[in-house]
């Protein structure tokens, strides 16, 4: 059984990664998106809100499960018995970054390989931060994130 783990901050979940996530779910037998607690960031949502709004996004997948971790990404895949970590891109800028990541990774889990997945293109511009900030002075983030994610944005 092949077993991914999508790991993000998904403060909130955009339909980019949506776009990720269905995509995953397709090549995958099982596949955690595993939310960060990252230091290292000041969420607009909190770890149990994130988790919710991916877990009611991510409802018509059967094979996806969505937790929580803090650690070592490469620590938690092993946990789970994940032989595939995906990243999703947008643009060149984030291979940079990504491909020293996968570097690291592999440096501590050479058994784990890292799986790069394009987002669609009519996603390539998406972010959380450019839909928090959207959202906040009031502009139209419908076609930006799942429709469940507008509510909550709204509230927050």
């Amino acid at each position: 059984m092949k077993r991914a783990i999508y790991p993000g901050s998904f403060d909130p979940i955009t339909n980019g990664h949506l776009d990720i996530i269905s995509r995953t779910a397709r090549l995958f037998d099982q596949v955690v998106v595993a939310v960060i607690r990252n230091p290292e960031k000041i969420p607009r949502f909190s770890l149990k809100q994130r988790v919710a709004m991916i877990k009611q996004t991510a409802a018509p997948f059967p094979n996806v499960a969505v937790e929580s971790f803090a650690g070592l990404l490469v620590d938690y895949a092993r946990e789970k018995k994940a032989q595939v970590i995906v990243r999703g891109l947008r643009a060149v800028s984030d291979f940079d970054y990504e491909f020293q990541m996968a570097l690291t990774n592999r440096k501590m889990a050479p058994e784990i390989e890292t799986f790069f997945l394009m987002t669609d293109y009519k996603y390539s511009y998406l972010s959380s931060s450019f839909v928090r900030q959207i959202s906040h002075f009031g502009g139209d983030i419908s076609e930006m994130v799942p429709p469940g994610v507008i509510d909550k944005l709204k509230q927050n």
